[in-house]
């Protein structure tokens, strides 16, 4: 459970009907193999004690009192297990039979949660025998004890935070509003469902999306246990679709037709965090909720939990063509805006060959077409000194021709050499101000140009840059509108090759595809025998990496030991943990002492759910201390 995580799962014992000492036996099994595999909370079907398919077998006394006896000796055997359980089984109380779940934790009964909706239409007939339960919960008799029953229910870890459980059974989340939407505004960040949902052709679809979106809208985790097989299948089949979501995405689903567990980890910090960002999540109206404390072991676990190593970019090749395509449109319809506002039918591009640059010039080509400017327009700029190489300068310049822009080439050899000549600048002395010098006196011709064209300056620079702060300030750091600005470096090699793949030129692909297998460098140091000598990772770490940080910090504050535990876990095969340590201190100490070059930012459009504008996401003091993220990194070392 270190760091907000906890492993919960959802469990589809195999049943016979009406025999709840056989159901009780495989539900004591199930819970032994989910302490086994260190699960905390644990949860199963709806009526599994006894089967949902028990019909009018449900008014017999005999099957009543026999599922209460099983239900006292699961909660016996299991005392010595430290998981939250939530067991569905008939209740019954002051002459009234309630569908209920019974959650038991160290050798106690905790509560009972009865179903509130009861369908009795189709093929479900519950209102013959259940009547619907009490939101309000009321103290009810058990083992010469009291319990509290009730839907409104909360049950609270005291020793874990962000940890508090509720329950809803099956119909309960299918209704327009069901109760779990008064859980979470209550508190709760895990809903249990004890459900038995039939299978029928195409529900699956349905079911994962209903409980993938309940978890997205209430910012919860959500384990959904189906019952399965044993059920009677007199008329219907149940499929023990098992199902474990996180803030809309599904962490663990099991195959249909099928019994046993699945298991999740859920993230107890992220759904804090995302709550904690949320300003339109309020949580309160919890009076008439009585909450249960419990505790749990803790432990550390090896995560049991998909880390994807690329957050900006999908993983599945469908998913990421369909996000590309999305994002060169934002960016297009972004620079659109801009340039039909201000009146600009011409637009200025510094071009490189490097990965940024071509990225702002395709997609200010793909904006200059919504307007039905001529791609001729687009002035792009080549300006070649001291760390030029050929490879960049003849891709910069087949690139520009091949989508029909203007090619102009600008020199600054000459004028970079005066102005080192002025400020007394050694030209063997390849220094900061060597290297800037160069990248100030870029922007000043492209600004210039601009000026002459009535055009607007188009910055390159994308989110990864500025975020370690790796721009010239006042030289590319600056433009009149940032195409790039939210567009993380891996994300922005996927931009051109999927451009690439789909624009239909082969000679531009060749090209786009040669610019992809450049080594990134500023090209501000001389080549050694022609070839590329700064490459930017080399000097700042791995964009791989420093993206992964990036987004865990900006999306959800994670703490930075955290963010090193799931970079090993998503890295592992790729770096040591040495090495990860030593880029994500880079990072950190290089995202806090940058901050001022962000707090300046031209325009430019927000594609992601990250984004360092200082008039969006990141409204950072640039003087922040960086001291308490520094010191979380130093306890990783010991």
């Amino acid at each position: 459970m270190k760091d907000g995580f906890i492993r919960v799962a959802a469990a589809t014992p195999k049943i016979k009907v009406a025999d709840p000492e056989y159901n009780r036996e495989q539900i004591v099994a199930l819970l032994k193999e989910g302490a086994e595999n260190h699960a905390k909370i644990m949860v199963f079907p709806e009526l599994c004690l006894t089967a949902y398919t028990c019909s009018d077998l449900f008014l017999q006394t005999a099957l009543l009192r026999k599922a209460a006896e099983e239900l006292n000796v699961i909660i016996e055997e299991t005392a010595d297990l430290d998981i939250l359980a939530f067991i569905g089984l008939p209740w019954e109380r002051d002459g009234k039979l309630y569908n209920a779940a019974a959650v038991i934790h160290g050798g106690k009964l905790l509560g009972v949660v009865p179903k509130i909706n009861l369908p009795n239409y189709s093929e479900f007939y519950e209102a013959r025998h259940f009547s619907r339960g009490n939101q309000i919960p009321v103290m009810v008799p058990w083992k010469g004890e009291k319990v509290p029953m009730g839907t409104n229910l909360l049950f609270r870890c005291s020793n874990v935070p962000g940890l508090v459980a509720a329950a809803e059974i099956c119909e309960d989340v299918w209704v327009p509003c069901p109760p779990s939407i008064s859980h979470a505004l209550a508190g709760a960040t895990v809903i249990a469902n004890c459900s038995a949902s039939d299978e029928t052709v195409g529900k699956d679809t349905y079911r994962e999306s209903l409980i993938s979106g309940q978890a997205a809208r209430l910012v919860c985790g959500y384990i959904y246990a189906n019952a399965g097989e044993g059920e009677s299948t007199q008329d219907l089949v149940f499929g023990g679709h098992n199902i474990i979501a996180e803030n809309g995405t599904c962490l663990a689903i099991s195959k249909r037709f099928t019994t046993g567990v699945v298991y999740g980890d859920l993230d107890l910090s992220r759904l804090d965090s995302e709550r904690r960002r949320m300003t339109t999540f309020e949580i309160g109206g919890n009076e008439e909720y009585q909450t249960v404390e419990f505790q749990l072991k803790t432990e550390v676990l090896e995560l049991n939990r998909y880390i994807e190593s690329t957050p900006f970019v999908p993983h599945e090749e469908r998913a990421r063509n369909k996000r590309c395509e999305e994002i060169l449109s934002i960016q297009a319809l972004g620079l659109k805006k801009r340039l039909e506002h201000t009146g600009c039918k011409h637009a200025v591009i510094g071009i490189s060959g490097g990965l940024d640059s071509t990225l702002a010039l395709l997609v200010t080509a793909k904006a200059f077409d919504m307007l039905d400017i001529p791609r001729s327009q687009i002035h792009a700029v080549t300006m070649p000194c001291f760390g030029t190489t050929d490879r960049t300068y003849n891709n910069a310049c087949i690139m520009t021709q091949k989508l029909g822009a203007s090619l102009q080439e600008v020199d600054i050899k000459d004028a970079v050499t005066l102005h080192f000549k002025d400020i007394n600048q050694d030209m063997k002395k390849h220094d900061v101000t060597f290297e800037n010098g160069q990248a100030r006196e870029r922007t000043q011709v492209l600004m210039d140009i601009a000026n002459q064209v009535g055009g607007m300056v188009v910055g390159t620079g994308d989110m990864s840059e500025l975020a370690l702060g790796w721009a010239t300030y006042n030289g590319d750091h600056m433009s009149m509108y940032g195409v790039n600005a939210s567009i993380p470096k891996t994300l922005v090699r996927h931009l051109v090759r999927y451009y690439a793949d789909t624009c239909g030129e082969e000679e531009l692909k060749e090209v786009l595809l040669d610019v992809l297998d450049t080594p990134v460098s500023p090209e501000l140091l001389p080549p050694e025998d022609g070839v590329i000598s700064q490459k930017t990772e080399d000097l700042v770490g791995p964009y791989e990496l420093h993206d992964f940080f990036l987004y865990y910090i900006l999306r959800f504050g994670y703490m930075p030991s955290k963010i090193y535990r799931m970079a090993v876990h998503a890295f592992g095969k790729e770096y040591d943990k040495e090495t990860i340590l030593k880029w994500l201190k880079v990072f950190y100490r290089r995202f806090f002492s940058q901050q001022f070059k962000r707090s300046c930012l031209p325009d430019g459009p927000k594609v992601g759910s990250a984004a360092v504008s200082p008039r969006g996401d990141l409204r950072m003091p640039s003087d922040a201390c960086s001291r308490i993220w520094m010191e979380d990194l130093e306890t990783i070392d010991k």
